[in-house]
């Protein structure tokens, strides 16, 4: 299994409109074949920073998730609104802690 994390940062003044990408978007995303878990946080310290945390069956599945039509899509409405470029992370899962 896959661990993604994504760190994003918006403009303030565009939250609310990346809110409503993810409104618009998350249901096709959670339904999206290889996707076991999806989540988003946005943090506690500043608002204009979310990030996602997704689980995946494999690599494999998460880069077909990347180059699908719904990434592009979704991908291009939420580009305009960054205030910083995204980072992200792909992870092995090894453990769950107790």
């Amino acid at each position: 299994m896959i661990v993604r994390i994504v760190k994003l940062t918006f403009r303030e003044d565009e939250i609310e409109n990346f809110k409503q990408v993810l409104l618009d978007s998350k249901e096709k995303i959670r339904s999206f074949p290889g996707v076991l878990h999806l989540q988003m946080l946005q943090s506690a310290d500043n608002p204009c920073i979310f990030f996602t945390y997704s689980h995946w069956e494999n690599k494999e599945a998460l880069e077909n998730y990347r180059h699908s039509a719904l990434f592009k899509l979704t991908w291009s409405k939420t580009k305009p609104l960054f205030a910083a470029k995204p980072e992200a992370w792909s992870n092995n899962q090894l453990h769950l802690l107790p």
